[in-house]
């Protein structure tokens, strides 16, 4: 049996939110898709989750949600996470965090899936565990009940992902990278049957500097003054990647890039069509 699985990269504030609210279900219908993780951790105005956010992706199709480094921005989401494991956090984090790393998750149609979120540790803060010797604990696990098994490695650097994708190779059936909300073009299946993109890329307005307002930023960049990043808003899209399964083996035989937009959906990461706009002056 071939199963159809997408995950969608971080999701930066209201744009992104609407985005999925409108055109998720959509897309999972018309592909066929059976599971869907989503990155969650910028969902709450750009920063955290709060559990409206949480409920509002889980009611828009998506079935787990993974993080990162901010999860923890929003502080009633602690609790939520200690009683739904729907909403991951990084799995090398210290043990008295709230929430846990990874799940065991099974579809209607009976197929059980694994997602494992894990975070980075080069140039990422705060410091984390190894991801290596945790994420290794975790696929032995879950391989005990599937052989279908998704990891978000939550990163900065592309070694460290790369690196990953190697290391758990033939082991998993999907790697895929979050953080820093630019899709790569490096999505392949490894030798040994592990889908793998650097980075899913971000769902949320690319109109700014990674979701941000561009004018913001650069004000933060040239005076070197603190500046606030509020969300930019326009030309939202949803990134990230549709992978095939088969489930006997929990070997990936494809990966597609996804661009979603209001009114398009574009696999392979075709570029959306060019947004023009006034030049933004440096301050």
């Amino acid at each position: 049996m071939r199963f159809k699985v997408l995950a969608l990269g971080d999701v930066v504030g209201k744009p992104g939110r609407k985005l999925i609210h409108d055109r998720l279900r959509g897309f999972l219908r018309q592909q066929q898709v059976r599971f869907c993780v989503v990155n969650a951790e910028n969902v709450a105005d750009g920063s955290g989750v709060t559990p409206d956010c949480m409920r509002d992706l889980l009611e828009s199709g998506a079935n787990v949600l993974t993080s990162g480094d901010h999860i923890f921005k929003r502080r009633e989401i602690a609790p939520v996470m200690d009683r739904d494991n729907r909403l991951l956090r990084p799995l090398n984090y210290a043990p008295e965090a709230a929430g846990k790393g990874y799940g065991l998750y099974e579809t209607p149609e009976g197929v059980k899936v694994g997602v494992i979120n894990c975070s980075g540790r080069v140039f990422m803060m705060p410091p984390a565990d190894s991801p290596w010797h945790a994420v290794n604990a975790a696929v032995d696990k879950l391989r005990r009940d599937t052989n279908v098994i998704l990891v978000d490695m939550h990163a900065e650097a592309t070694s460290e992902k790369i690196a990953m994708g190697w290391y758990l190779d033939g082991r998993i059936s999907f790697l895929f990278g979050t953080h820093t909300h630019v899709q790569t073009a490096d999505e392949r299946v490894l030798p040994k049957g592990t889908a793998y993109i650097t980075d899913l890329g971000m769902c949320g307005p690319h109109d700014g500097v990674i979701g941000r307002r561009t004018d913001r930023v650069l004000q933060s960049f040239v005076t070197q003054m603190p500046c606030p990043f509020d969300v930019a808003s326009d030309d939202v899209r949803l990134c990230g990647a549709l992978v095939t399964i088969e489930t006997a083996t929990g070997n990936a035989v494809q990966i597609q890039r996804v661009v979603i937009t209001q009114d398009r959906n574009l696999l392979d990461g075709a570029p959306a069509e060019p947004v023009v706009r006034d030049a933004v002056a440096a301050p």
